[in-house]
């Protein structure tokens, strides 16, 4: 537990101007291992989602740096996790997924786990000192683990407060979308060639949108001043719009979706801008409703979803989550650092199926790389600026980033809450900074923090 009485301690390449970011922070090894250390050690992390583990005795490997859990689904269907490591000689007992309902095995000398971590068989215990074999003291050593939105969450500090407190209001908004109900479609990773914040922060901000993904552009979307509305035109370009990010980020906007909205185009809208914008969503949500309720599906009413205030185009979660919403649907992604100039990134397209549907999970994916010409035309063009920036970070001219206070303010945000725990603030001065990250991370200002 962090001693609250201390000072904290000294940040090497600290964020004392909140909207200029040392270049260092991106690449220096120090930093990187501290990170490991007061970082990735002390907060809730998603290590797989429960359709990966649906049985008894199924079981996956989350890594994290160089630390290894083994998240189980025990004979009473719940869900636990342990440090992969035999409590003998230190091996790991899992590489991968798998199933066992007997437990595990340590492929050294043989000694035995059951699901719950119990230790069930020491070979040749007659020739151990009763000290090496305490009770208690050669079961697995637990991981603090909860289960919510169809994940399971882990925290390597026991000493965490319980995953829902440190979560919100990223897990409220995600309820109001019945997030729990969704299944898998499909599942990729990449091996990025940049630090891990570096990653994630292409995805905090739309500056970049306009730029980075010019097919974003799209005349009639929203009406110039001046020039009469059409809303034919409107339509059509909503359209456009859709099949854009259905195509372009392989499934944002589901394809059952797209075909529903297409089914619309001939819907009377009023010649007010914002009437007809409000007239199309309301309509297109209640279609979407509809369509997927019929195929027994378990979705929220997406019009009381809106009247709620949950329509943000994007929800992060600190660390290292993203959920990204539309529809009946939802991109997901997470990231993991690998060294300090390398991140894995992954991404799920999440969608309904039926309750009862007998669907299997996707694999577990072997990664591609940034470049790879299977990656989805929108990520594409993210990942292109990615290296060019990572690279240009090494430049002898270049001392620090420079962020707009009002549109980039996450990012400052991001890591002066990174500083708070290199800093071995406590959980409970970091709360409110972690809660002021869990939301949208576009354009967001530099907020005060607390700290």
């Amino acid at each position: 537990m962090t001693d609250t009485s201390r000072p904290p301690l000294a940040v090497p390449y600290a964020m004392d101007i909140p909207d200029r970011v040392q270049k260092e922070r991106y690449f220096d090894p120090d930093f990187f291992r501290m990170e490991g250390d007061a970082l990735w050690a002390r907060v809730w992390q998603m290590a797989c989602r429960l359709e990966e583990i649906p049985n008894a005795g199924d079981f996956v490997e989350y890594t994290i740096l160089d630390q290894s859990v083994i998240v189980v689904r025990g004979e009473d269907l719940a869900v636990r996790a342990f440090h992969n490591t035999c409590r003998h000689r230190g091996v790991r007992l899992v590489d991968g997924p798998g199933n066992s309902t007997s437990g595990f095995t340590c492929p050294f000398h043989g000694w035995c786990y059951g699901t719950d971590g119990t230790n069930t068989f020491v070979s040749r215990s007659s020739t151990f000192s009763e000290h090496n074999l305490e009770a208690g003291e050669i079961d697995l050593v637990a991981v603090q683990c909860e289960s919510w939105g169809g994940c399971a969450w882990i925290n390597l500090d026991d000493s965490a407060p319980p995953l829902r407190d440190c979560i919100e209001p990223f897990a409220t908004y995600m309820d109001a979308w019945k997030l729990e109900t969704m299944r898998a479609e499909w599942w990729l990773s990449f091996r990025l060639p940049v630090n891990w914040k570096l990653a994630q922060e292409a995805f905090m901000e739309q500056y970049h949108v306009l730029e980075t993904h010019p097919q974003l552009r799209i005349p009639g979307r929203y009406p110039q001043r001046n020039k009469a509305f059409e809303p034919k035109v409107f339509i059509e370009s909503e359209l456009h719009y859709l099949r854009m990010m259905s195509e372009g980020m392989a499934g944002m906007v589901h394809a059952n979706d797209v075909k529903i909205a297409e089914g619309l185009q001939d819907i009377e809208l009023p010649d007010d801008p914002a009437a007809a914008r409000a007239t199309w969503e309301h309509a297109l949500n209640a279609a979407v409703v509809e369509w997927h309720r019929e195929q027994g599906h378990d979705i929220p009413d997406l019009n009381d979803v809106e009247a709620g205030g949950f329509t943000e185009p994007m929800v992060y979660c600190f660390p290292h989550f993203f959920v990204l919403p539309m529809y009946s649907s939802t991109s997901a992604y997470r990231f993991r650092p690998i060294g300090p100039e390398e991140t894995l990134m992954e991404i799920w397209s999440l969608t309904r199926f039926p309750a009862d549907a007998d669907r299997a999970a996707p694999p577990p994916p072997t990664p591609w790389e940034y470049d790879d010409p299977r990656v989805p035309p929108i990520p594409t063009q993210d990942f292109s600026n990615l290296p060019r920036q990572q690279q240009g970070l090494h430049s002898r001219t270049f001392e620090y980033m420079r962020l707009s206070g009002q549109i980039e303010g996450h990012i400052a945000n991001f890591h002066r809450t990174i500083d708070g725990y290199l800093a071995g603030r406590s959980h409970d001065e970091l709360l409110g900074a972690v809660k002021e990250l869990n939301v949208n991370p576009l354009e967001r200002p530099v907020v005060d923090l607390g700290f």
